[in-house]
């Protein structure tokens, strides 16, 4: 009998990985999907934590999901946290990674020609910063963004009414906190890599996914960033999930598997030949770019 609904989820193996970071070495945990016969997407996860925690482990969910139903290659990257590795040290961290991932991928059965980037919370603000980056060096290829509920405006002006909000699980004092940690010169505020909404150059940005919550304080911002991609000519979609906070959404099945669709579809590849044995490699590190 043939079935015609969706492909079942593959499994997925897990192995770490150290690397060179920008300040100190950085943990990654790449996640395999079993699917032996063609080379899959590339995907770089970066996980949540308000800048201040979280770990490559904290992004288990979200990455063995997407690595299973796109399925992809997942690198969830460790980066260095504030307030010890402020701005841009988290942001160079997730640079490397990508690097790494582009150099080392078809150890792992994955096409790095096709690579995208997603990330929740404080990962959402560095994915998104880091898609900057690699539109002005030029030397990471990312085809497709996916943000789930990030953080995108450091000035704070854009946040829901917590009055009206109810099952809010992140508050503005808690988004006040992270931001002073992680950008702790005021003038860091207004860097286009950190708060995209008050960037004038949106143009040549990969398309992009913006996930939010409806009991999120954050949503307007991301909605808003989306809105601001689709009129700098940036193909964007965007989804408001009822029912779910900020924290949650990082977990939430429906969000994740549209994820996951996003990057099937935006993401394509080519046949592939036997698989290598995984090497590593160490990127040279870059500066910040003003």
């Amino acid at each position: 009998m043939v079935s015609n609904g969706p492909p079942l989820p593959l499994a997925v193996r897990v192995e770490s990985v150290r690397i060179a970071g920008h300040a100190q070495p950085i943990s990654l945990r790449v996640y395999v999907p079993d699917s032996p016969n063609a080379a899959v997407p590339v995907v770089l996860y970066l996980p949540g934590g308000g800048f201040v925690r979280g770990s490559a482990d904290c992004a288990d969910t979200a990455a063995r999901a997407i690595a299973a139903a796109t399925p992809a290659v997942v690198i969830a990257v460790g980066y260095s946290l504030a307030p010890r590795f402020p701005f841009p040290v988290p942001l160079e961290d997730g640079y490397l990674a990508g690097l790494w991932a582009q150099a080392n991928a078809g150890g792992y059965g994955g096409d790095a020609r096709s690579m995208g980037i997603a990330g929740h919370d404080a990962g959402g603000s560095l994915a998104a910063g880091i898609s900057a980056m690699a539109r002005d060096r030029k030397d990471l290829m990312l085809q497709a963004q996916a943000l789930i509920a990030p953080l995108l405006d450091p000035s704070m002006t854009r946040l829901a009414d917590a009055a009206r909000l109810s099952g809010a699980d992140l508050s503005a004092n808690e988004c006040a906190m992270a931001y002073r940690a992680y950008l702790p010169d005021v003038l860091q505020q207004l860097h286009p890599y950190v708060a995209p909404l008050e960037s004038r150059r949106l143009h040549g940005l990969p398309p992009t996914l913006i996930v939010s919550a409806a009991h999120d304080l954050c949503h307007i911002e991301a909605e808003a960033y989306a809105a601001r991609l689709s009129a700098a000519g940036v193909p964007t979609e965007t989804t408001r999930y009822a029912g779910t906070s900020h924290q949650s959404i990082a977990t939430h099945a429906g969000a994740l598997a549209e994820v996951a669709s996003f990057f099937a579809r935006r993401l394509q590849t080519v046949p592939a030949g036997p698989r290598r044995a995984p090497r590593t490699s160490h990127p040279q590190k870059h500066a910040s770019q003003e």
